[in-house]
């Protein structure tokens, strides 16, 4: 149930799993899905496994699943996220975000003997299960159509493929629910995998993680920085889009998501005012004369510590002559 990704970025192109498993790649059936494939699986209090998935696993959220779970909970982002997750690094990036918290025997602390408690509003991963969904785009080609397809994903312990039931992946998709996760979470997936297919070469400033964390897990005080900040000075944002995140979490969820794109890749989702542009640009034109002025006093210095050796050496040759 993990998501899974291949670790090396492979140019041109990168191919990373959004939603599987990771840790046991035996367990992956060495075939390319469709959605058009059959799939053979049923998971219900019948199977002798019934909730043996839900133990010793890693379930990483997204914005989306954090907001849909806590709702029905009643909770504050923040008074979630202290209950229920733990901070982790998205797997492969310096990007950090959250899993959920499993309970001193290993478990996930929403299931019980009987089932899921929010099973109607489970996370993504979930949802998938036993299915993993590939994620491929050409890297640099912002804007073309990614390519996506299947795998399954048979844990031994797992009866489920045992159980008569047929249908394609897409049906699948339709019975879980899963077309409407995907569509809520591809813009913050997209971040997330293209993150990925920089390596680790490149790492973001502490900021630039603690922003991305903050925009990623807490809807509440990522409202609170945009409307009570300076956010508002620097970004172009119109009225309406103003209007409907005031109290729209979903606008505001998609709105963070361009305002991660735009200042982690610098997209053009999000725009920074043409006054402060044009006063981020005097400001490095002075950098540029402060950096040009320091290197002109470190020129005069050497040129000067030169001299000053080259009179060293002819005095002490003078005096070599004399001796």
């Amino acid at each position: 149930m993990d998501k899974k990704s291949q670790q090396t970025p492979q140019p041109p192109s990168f191919n990373k799993s959004l939603f599987g498993a990771d840790n046991n790649p035996s367990n992956i059936m060495p075939a390319k899905l469709t959605a058009e494939s059959n799939l053979k699986f049923r998971c219900h209090p019948g199977v002798s496994c019934f909730t043996n998935c839900c133990g010793n696993i890693n379930i990483v959220l997204t914005p989306y699943d954090i907001l849909r779970i806590r709702r029905p909970l009643n909770l504050s982002a923040e008074e979630f996220l202290l209950r229920f997750t733990t901070p982790v690094y998205l797997e492969k990036t310096d990007l950090p975000g959250v899993k959920i918290h499993l309970d001193e025997n290993g478990r996930c602390p929403f299931v019980t003997e009987e089932g899921c408690t929010i099973y109607p509003y489970r996370p993504t991963t979930c949802r998938y299960y036993p299915v993993g969904m590939s994620y491929f785009h050409a890297a640099g080609n912002e804007g073309t159509a990614a390519e996506e397809f299947y795998f399954l994903v048979k844990e031994p312990y797992c009866k489920g493929h045992e159980e008569p039931k047929e249908q394609t992946i897409r049906e699948w998709r339709v019975d879980q629910g899963i077309d409407e996760s995907d569509e809520m979470n591809r813009e913050w997936m997209e971040i997330v995998m293209r993150r990925k297919s920089f390596g680790l070469q490149a790492t973001l400033s502490e900021p630039a993680q603690k922003m991305f964390f903050l925009a990623s897990t807490d809807l509440d005080k990522f409202r609170d920085f945009v409307f009570n900040s300076s956010f508002l000075e620097t970004y172009d944002v119109d009225a309406e889009t103003l209007t409907k995140i005031k109290t729209d979490d979903i606008a505001l969820m998609k709105f963070s998501c361009k305002y991660l794109a735009a200042s982690i890749f610098g997209t053009k989702d999000l725009l920074i005012k043409p006054e402060k542009v044009k006063a981020r640009v005097e400001q490095n034109k002075n950098n540029q004369g402060d950096v040009e002025k320091q290197a002109m006093e470190t020129y005069e210095a050497l040129r000067r510590d030169h001299d000053l050796l080259k009179k060293k050496i002819e005095v002490q040759k003078e005096t070599d002559k004399k001796s």
